[in-house]
């Protein structure tokens, strides 16, 4: 046994030998036996040859102290060490890429031959997955001859990268503990094990996964795809399989025969995605999951909606008809845009399941944080802090699914907390036709593999032409979810029968393809059900969009889906409801809790304007947000830098300065049994953050919730879900949704990309009409409010703020708020409120008229100037300054839209025949003017005119120089407050 003693001699330069090639770095390492010095390989996935010589110098001391695989194969080694180790042999055959190594002796080929087959086993679980026959058509392999990783056996000749040869093949050799191929076996011969391998890694499954860095994940996948014999299914399996594919594709060729040309996006070529979606839920039921929200594009929607949401076939095929009728509100949307809800029992395991498919428009993979944050909430309101009961599934297009960067945006999310639903399993439809001529580009690893490694989540390719083959992984990948909490990837590599709709002719594009394509194609029989259902689908004549509703809200609406009443109550709070809340507010509610000493003062100060009964716009919040949570109303704020506030104003969150991680948010220490207050700062995220929040605001009525953008300008890059989920929701889909976005908003010398919110990209898309005089009937406020899209509100004082949260969940239906805020009033001394435009009684107004002495006396008044938001303080300031105090009103707009006819109306009447004057500190093509202006023309009946008094129009929101800001900020107050500035001007 002695003699072993040398083996570490070599140990190192046969590592090195065999991992050079993988790119491995180098570094000098010095035996512990009387050898010289051997050149070491470091591998990033670790050395596996100092891990052989930690082992076999344990093996030395007490081979029971090693497991006993390695006890085996050092125990073999010895056995010939004794005779062998000084014989020579042969050079072997090696590949032009490795250099040769000088005669070995036995025992060190046998000791460098199981290193080999190691290797070879990791290179198959490594890159297996680039030979696997993942192409349903069979038409790629000739193109793939440069993509075979040459480490991988496919031809006799390629044992020569191992130093191995054709005799080697029914030689026995001891597998590792890192791969279960062997079963109950600890040997297997070479032929053996590289044909277990290629059964596993090579066939119809294609796995990546070595990328992750959990040793027990890798474990367990190894485990379900390597023991042999896993994939089997019973008869009754067998059945439920087939009885679910043939539903899937009679669906589809029904729907051919019937409406040939119609668009309906159809899923033929991967029918097999109706039974893996429903192996998912069903093993997720088995696994206790409860509820599924799916989210997924247009192609293959009808289909999920009649076989895995079970919605009535009837109701699919109506919308087919042309004359249908729509009886909802909106402008609706088409068939395949539409969601769904339903509670059923699970027929594989008997236990109830609610399904809901999200409506989402053709912006494919928008819906993917809308479905993450409806899937947060519903976990949130069930206690379900694990994701135990409540999961979602999300279906993606392959080119959608690295093209489009809001899949990245949700993937960050999946691991921060407050936003981490507990994995989600992602089924990628990848189609192969895509829009490229090239058929490699339509191969699977590069797609959805360098997304799914930001968090570390499998990737399980498979062929869609291959059921069992499906069923067994995306069973799998429900247990992976439902076992760690982790997204994990299945990749469907099918083909599509048709173009991108039933419209097109993919035969211009892809010849070679669509041909074999059709060789593959059968006509299938009539279906009875489908019939049936075509004949009862003919009896209707109107469609119910609220049918199709994917969240709906029990007790909040009345049978008929309208509200209770149309009617507001009072939105302000008794005065000790504000007084505990602002000494909560300035105090620190846990003990022994240190704080910032910048902090104490702001606390301090939250406690003085306690004491004088007033607020500032961080408190009138804090008191808006804390009344809520005494009635049961859950609050949650999300965005970048919420927590604090980007101008540090707001420190919802405290940290002890002297306890690392320990935090304390006094708002969830007011009352005994409120309503949880969450407040979390997001990634730097805007488009994925806001999608989430506002399936957030989808789960329930009774929410209020929040996203603050950094700066107003950053939901630029939101603009997809504002556009499409925000403004147009309930038309196209009759979903209500309270969703407020705080817009940090104000032109103060910041520069063009920290300045404007841009109001006029949300009044353009407001949907009230400018040129229709309205009735001003009892209910008109509620009801023009119920009758918009959404409400557009700008703020001056922190009362409106504290009123315009509280209005948003008191009203009887709920409504999108846009809330322009400010950053230079969050301290401005001016900006402050009483507790006396707060306390019971008191409500929200649209709009503030002048209170001064220009409204005393509205005869000597010579101009009345509207406005809203920040620049209401500079020109009370220059009015001021000039002397103009009983001469100039300033009217105040705090909403915007809805636009306040009848206030507005009211306002101007009271002055007669004064100049009427619109001031803003936008550029004339931004801003608020534009929307206002024919309004004000409507109400005046086109009389007189209103006359714009701010910017010039310019193509940037605002200057970056601070004097250029400051110079037009006195030219248009200077103009502002010039009585002679409109004299013999015509409009």
């Amino acid at each position: 046994m002695s003699q072993l003693r040398l083996l570490p001699s070599w140990l190192g330069t046969q590592a090195l030998r065999l991992l050079a090639p993988h790119g491995v770095q180098r570094f000098s390492w010095c035996s512990r036996s009387s050898g010289p010095p051997a050149s070491f390989a470091s591998s990033r996935v670790g050395g596996g040859s100092s891990y052989m010589e930690e082992m076999y110098f344990a093996w030395l001391e007490n081979p029971q102290s090693v497991h006993k695989s390695w006890d085996n194969f050092f125990r073999k080694a010895s056995e010939e060490a004794s005779y062998s180790l000084a014989q020579p042999r042969p050079l072997s055959v090696v590949s032009e890429s490795r250099p040769a190594v000088p005669s070995r002796t036995k025992t060190s080929k046998l000791v460098e031959d199981h290193l080999a087959v190691q290797s070879l086993i990791r290179a198959y679980q490594i890159r297996g997955h680039h030979v696997a026959q993942l192409d349903p058509l069979g038409i790629l392999d000739a193109d793939l001859d440069s993509f075979v990783p040459s480490d991988l056996i496919t031809t006799i000749d390629k044992l020569a990268f191992y130093d191995l040869r054709e005799a080697d093949l029914d030689k026995e050799f001891q597998l590792p503990t890192t791969t279960f191929i062997g079963g109950s076996e600890n040997t297997l011969s070479l032929r053996e094990i590289i044909r277990r391998l290629e059964s596993t890694y090579c066939q119809h499954i294609g796995l990546e996964f070595m990328f992750i860095n959990d040793v027990e994940q890798c474990q367990w996948i190894r485990q379900k795809f390597e023991t042999p014999g896993v994939m089997q299914f019973s008869s009754e399996e067998k059945r439920t399989l087939l009885a679910r594919l043939v539903r899937s594709m009679r669906f589809e060729d029904f729907l051919a025969r019937k409406w040939s040309s119609e668009k309906r996006f159809g899923l033929e070529g991967c029918e097999v995605m109706i039974p893996a979606l429903k192996t998912i839920i069903d093993k997720s039921s088995e696994m206790g999951i409860e509820n599924v929200i799916l989210g997924m594009p247009h192609r293959g929607r009808l289909n999920v909606l009649a076989n895995v949401i079970r919605k009535d076939l009837e109701q699919i095929f109506c919308q087919f008809d042309p004359k249908l009728e729509a009886a909802d509100e909106g402008s609706g949307d088409v068939k395949y845009h539409l969601g769904m809800y339903h509670e059923r029992i699970n027929r594989v395991t008997n236990r109830n399941i609610t399904l809901s498919l999200v409506a989402n428009p053709s912006h494919l993979e928008a819906v993917d944080p809308v479905v993450q944050g409806k899937t947060k909430a519903e976990q949130f309101y069930r206690g379900d802090a694990q994701g135990k009961k409540v999961m979602s599934i999300l279906v993606h297009g392959d080119a959608a699914f690295a093209g489009q960067g809001v899949v990245y945006e949700t993937f960050h999310l999946s691991d921060l907390p407050s936003y981490t639903t507990n994995g989600t399993v992602h089924v990628v439809v990848n189609n192969q036709i895509g829009f490229t001529t090239d058929p490699r580009m339509a191969r699977s690893s590069p797609y959805p593999t360098d997304v799914a490694r930001v968090v570390n989540a499998p990737i399980f390719h498979v062929n869609a032409d291959d059921p069992e083959a499906v069923i067994y992984v995306c069973s799998v990948a429900a247990e992976w979810r439902n076992t760690f909490n982790k997204d994990v990837v299945v990749d469907l590599v099918c083909y599509r029968r048709r173009g991108h709709n039933e419209m097109d002719e993919p035969m211009f594009t892809q010849p070679l393809m669509y041909k074999q394509i059709h060789r593959q194609e059968e006509i299938a029989k009539y279906d009875r059900i489908c019939e049936e259902a075509y004949g009862r689908s003919k009896d209707k004549k109107i469609l119910h969009i609220k049918h199709w509703l994917d969240s709906p809200w029990p007790g909040f609406f009345n049978m008929d889906g309208e509200p209770k009443s149309m009617t507001c109550p009072a939105t302000g709070v008794p005065e000790d409801t504000l007084t505990h809340i602002g000494e909560v507010a300035s105090s620190v509610p846990l003990e022994d809790f240190k704080i910032h000493m910048g902090l104490s003062r702001i606390l301090r100060g939250r406690a003085d304007m306690t004491r004088k009964r007033t607020v500032d716009w961080a408190l009138a919040e804090y008191m808006a947000f804390g009344s809520l949570l005494k009635e049961g109303i859950h609050v949650r704020l999300s965005g970048q830098d919420v927590e604090r506030g980007t101008f540090s104003h707001r420190h919802h969150v405290l940290h002890d300065q002297e306890v690392d991680r320990r935090t304390c948010v006094p708002m969830n220490h007011l009352w005994p049994d409120q309503a949880p207050y969450t407040v979390c700062n997001s990634s730097l995220s805007e488009y994925g953050v806001l999608g989430f929040e506002l399936g957030y605001a989808m789960a329930s009525p009774n929410a209020l919730v929040l996203w603050e953008a950094q700066f107003g300008d950053f939901h630029n890059t939101a603009q997809c879900i504002i556009d499409q989920f925000i403004s147009t929701g309930q038309a196209k889909w009759v979903r209500h949704n309270g969703i407020v976005l705080l817009l940090p908003h104000g032109m103060e010398g910041m520069g063009p990309e920290h300045s404007s919110a841009r109001p006029e990209r949300f009044l353009q898309m407001s949907n009230d009409d400018s040129d229709a005089y309205p009735a001003f009937t009892q209910d008109f406020e509620v009801r023009q409010l119920y009758d918009c899209n959404w409400i557009v509100v700008n703020c001056s004082t922190p009362a409106s703020y504290f009123h315009v949260l509280r209005r948003q969940i008191l009203l009887p239906f709920r409504k999108p708020l846009i809330i322009f805020t400010p950053k230079s009033l969050l301290r401005h001394p001016e900006a402050k409120s009483s507790f006396d435009q707060m306390v019971s009684g008191t409500s929200f107004q649209r709009v503030i008229p002048e209170d001064g002495p220009a409204a005393q006396a509205p005869g000597q008044v010579r101009r009345l100037i509207f406005c809203t938001g920040k620049v209401y303080y500079d020109l009370v300031k220059e009015r001021s300054s000039q002397g103009l105090d009983e001469h100039v009103a300033i009217t105040r707009l705090e909403q915007i839209s809805p636009f306040p006819f009848d206030l507005i109306k009211r306002e101007a009447e009271k002055y007669p025949g004064v100049e009427l004057v619109w001031c803003q500190e936008e550029h004339k093509n931004m801003g608020y003017y534009d929307y206002i202006s024919p309004r004000f023309m409507t109400i005046l009946g086109r009389a007189r005119p209103i006359w714009y008094v701010g910017r010039d129009p310019a193509a940037a929101p605002a200057t970056g120089n601070r004097n250029t800001h400051l110079v037009s900020l006195k030219k248009f107050l200077d103009t502002a407050f010039n009585l002679q500035a409109f004299e013999g001007k015509t409009f």
